[in-house]
């Protein structure tokens, strides 16, 4: 289908170009039939496809058609596989082409700057390298089949009590670093078709109508060509957001906004320009879709609910396991209690949450082949206490030489639109487990829920495994891993606290009402635990398997590398178990050159490696520029410091294995200027300044050459106090001429902005690697 878009914007009316701006209804863009525009539709769908047809609703209310749902957003980021988060996205594509749906409306992947945001279950993660890829695996897989991913929340959607106003006041460096990060990464790498912008506003404006966010950085700095639309309903002023760069407002069916806009070009308030460019980018959506229908109707549901049964597989993250009490025996008596055991938690709420059509629950699965007692101990749907359930499970228990309980949040605790308020379990699970621990030592909790939990009873129980909010195949995989007919090989995407308290976020979330201020700054999740040195319950990147690895030959392929450059890191992992199983390798990289302001490490790569006993593969990642660099305000780009760089490779934020070291030369001096106003303790960072001043101020004060060349105790602290005096305290304490300082300070400047000073941090680090 050759068509010339230019050519067909040429023959729109104005009412019919600003008509094309909004949609048709909840779900579906305009047909212009006159000019065979042909309407196409959106749904709902990072994790299956919610798809309405007669009961249409953004939220979730309503019911829509039986589907597939795969793992949520939380769960599958667990897996740190993206050939498997791509092989879901092609799924889904060929799902839309069956139902003729052109764009899906995700990836999601907000960061998860608290615990308690109740769309968490959706996200990927708190950590943007790996949301960023994990979200671009998706969108490549989706967009394969010829149908076009939008990604969304952009950006600082980070909760969802007052989303629709509330204001996200972030500083430049942590919306660079961590806010914009992932959504930049995902966009550069995987070229989705559309953004969708947040309801909030963003230091004072809303996304909608945000031109640096909608046009300036997302479009000139980045290079996305696509379409940029709206949250349903959040755009306030049409026109303005037109201007800022949002190409779609959803949902349509209002007809005033439409002349609203046509009146604003008619009076030169809005450009026409402006107009078409959107209407441009619009109509290529429409034509790329239909220019790519395969006309296929049909697809494998059943290969596709394998497919989520293996997808809740990988994800699921083995936390405890003492004593090896897992995998279990098929012919032990053991008791499933928990009514999750029979109604698998397998979504959250609201616009994510899919019909599926059909579900498996772990009861059913293990009673084909084990010997299984049940016994539903509370209601999976409420935290009402049931007294005689809770006496039927402690006796199922005693009875029993294993007990699995099969525990979770409701539905009710996780959802758009709210959040949570704890980070408790309902209290009768709380006590349930605790109660079961009193008459039996063998216990396996099973964890249903899309963020992290308090556990007051993880020393009680020996074995906890993390099955998140995992779909229609959450039953299969449980049972799967439970009996050791798959080995646990997913990793932590998140942080779990010890307690809500802990978090850094939690003076300042969800803000009052009005705005909420990101304090923590760039401190979100493991950068500030592990800078913290804080006790975590466990760590970002955790997860243990059925066997065992070792990590050897840690290599560079460079020990010096430029910022222009690329260096390749390998490392050898060996599976030393008897059993076949995967393991993540995550590299990890920290600053050591003295630079102030840094996270003690940061995620920079990883890779998922299958490995039968005694085998061993060497796995390399590739680093650049922005593996190493943070964002500086002064410049407004991003900038490495010369210097040492630790190369940190391992199986969590806190499980090292082995590290090493490269020394980093950056082409890019930052703008530095000495003035009155400048303290002696950065002049002195600098060697060659520091002599030059220390020789300077003895030539002019002799007060100060009184107490330089001294070596009693007051020579020593005056010499202390000087590094922490500016220039103009230096005039006035020690009776230094203003003409002496303003000579020093212009030599200083000239000094300083030669190519071959370097700070005394970056000289000491690459001395003591000498």
């Amino acid at each position: 289908m050759e068509l010339n878009i230019k050519s067909i914007l040429e023959q729109m009316t104005l009412e019919e170009k600003a008509s094309m701006c909004s949609g048709e209804d909840i779900w579906q863009l305009k047909v212009i039939e006159r000019l065979n525009i042909p309407r196409i539709r959106l749904c709902d769908g990072p994790s299956g496809l919610r798809l309405q047809n007669d009961a249409d609703n953004h939220l979730g209310v309503n019911a829509s058609e039986e589907m597939v749902c795969y793992p949520a957003g939380s769960a599958a980021a667990s897996s740190f596989d993206r050939e498997l988060m791509k092989e879901q996205g092609s799924a889904l594509g060929e799902e839309c082409q069956a139902s003729n749906i052109a764009v899906v409306l995700g990836p999601a992947f907000n960061i998860k700057r608290s615990p308690l945001c109740g769309r968490n279950f959706e996200y990927l993660s708190e950590d943007p390298f790996l949301a960023g890829e994990m979200a671009a695996a998706q969108i490549k897989g989706i967009q394969s089949q010829n149908v076009g991913a939008c990604v969304k929340h952009f950006a600082c959607n980070n909760q969802e009590d007052w989303r629709m106003w509330t204001d996200s006041q972030v500083d430049t460096r942590t919306l660079r670093e961590i806010y914009l990060a992932a959504f930049e990464r995902a966009i550069k790498e995987a070229k989705p078709w559309a953004v969708m912008c947040s309801y909030n506003r963003l230091n004072g404006v809303y996304t909608s109508e945000h031109p640096w966010l909608l046009t300036e950085v997302l479009r000139s700095e980045w290079g996305f060509e696509g379409l940029v639309m709206s949250d349903w309903g959040a755009v306030s002023d049409r026109t303005a957001a037109l201007k800022a760069g949002l190409d779609l407002e959803m949902p349509g069916g209002n007809k005033d906004t439409d002349a609203q806009i046509a009146a604003a070009v008619s009076s030169n308030e809005l450009k026409e320009q402006v107009l078409d460019q959107a209407v441009e980018r619009i109509l290529t959506m429409i034509y790329r879709y239909a220019k790519g229908r395969n006309g296929i109707d049909t697809y494998d549901r059943e290969a596709h609910h394998d497919l989520a049964v293996k997808m809740a597989q990988e994800s699921a993250v083995l936390l405890k396991n003492d004593n090896h009490i897992l995998p279990l025996s098929r012919e032990s008596k053991t008791a499933f209690i928990g009514e999750f055991a029979k109604k698998p938690r397998f979504l959250g709420g609201g616009s994510a949450c899919v019909k599926p059509f059909k579900i498996s629950n772990a009861l059913d699965e293990a009673a084909e082949f084990a010997q299984i007692t049940y016994a539903p101990g509370f209601y999976a749907e409420s935290d009402e206490k049931n007294p005689e359930w809770l006496k039927e499970a402690v006796h199922a228990a005693r009875e029993a030489e294993t007990v699995v309980i099969f525990a979770g949040l409701p539905d009710s605790y996780e959802s758009e639109c709210w959040d949570r308020h704890h980070m408790r379990l309902p209290d009768c699970q709380n006590e349930l487990i605790m109660a079961v621990c009193e008459v039996q030592k063998n216990v396996v909790v099973v964890l249903h829920n899309g963020s992290p939990v308090e556990m007051p009873w993880i020393n009680s129980v020996s074995a906890v495994l993390e099955m998140h909010t995992a779909g229609q195949g959450v039953g299969a995989a449980a049972v799967n891993l439970l009996y050791g007919k798959g080995n646990p090989c997913g990793k932590l995407a998140e942080t779990m606290p010890m307690k809500l308290e802990d978090n850094p976020s939690y003076l300042n979330f969800p803000g009052d009402g009005n705005t909420v201020e990101y304090r923590e700054g760039i401190y979100v999740g493991y950068r500030y635990y592990d800078k913290k040195k804080m006790e975590v319950l466990y760590p970002f990147g955790h997860g243990i398997s059925y066997t065992t690895f070792a990590y050897s030959s840690l290599h560079l392929d460079k020990s010096v590398v430029k910022d222009s450059e690329t260096v390749t890191v390998s490392v050898n992992i060996t599976n030393t178990g008897k059993r076949q199983g995967k393991e993540i390798v995550q590299l990890y990289v920290s600053d050591a050159t003295g630079t102030f302001g840094r996270p003690k490490r940061e995620l920079k790569g990883f890779e998922k490696i299958d490995l039968s006993p005694g085998e061993t593969k060497t796995v390399c990642f590739v680093l650049d520029k922005r593996s190493f660099a943070w964002y500086c305000t002064d410049i407004q780009d991003w900038y490495c410091s010369s210097g040492i760089y630790k190369i940190q490779v391992g199986a969590s934020s806190r499980d090292m294995r082995l590290e090493t070291e490269i020394e980093l030369v950056s082409s890019v001096k930052l703008p530095q200027k000495i003035t009155m106003n400048t303290l002696m303790s950065t002049v002195f960072q600098y060697p060659q300044l520091a002599e030059e001043t220390k020789r300077s101020l003895r030539a002019s004060s002799p007060k100060v050459e009184q107490f330089m060349s001294g070596e009693d105790e007051t020579s020593v602290y005056l010499r202390e106090e000087l590094m922490e005096l500016p220039f103009h305290a230096i005039r006035g304490l020690y009776e230094t001429p203003q003409r002496d300082l303003d000579k020093l300070i212009d030599r200083l400047n000239q000094m300083l902005n030669s190519p071959n000073q370097i700070p005394a941090g970056a000289q000491d680090a690459k001395a003591t690697k000498a």
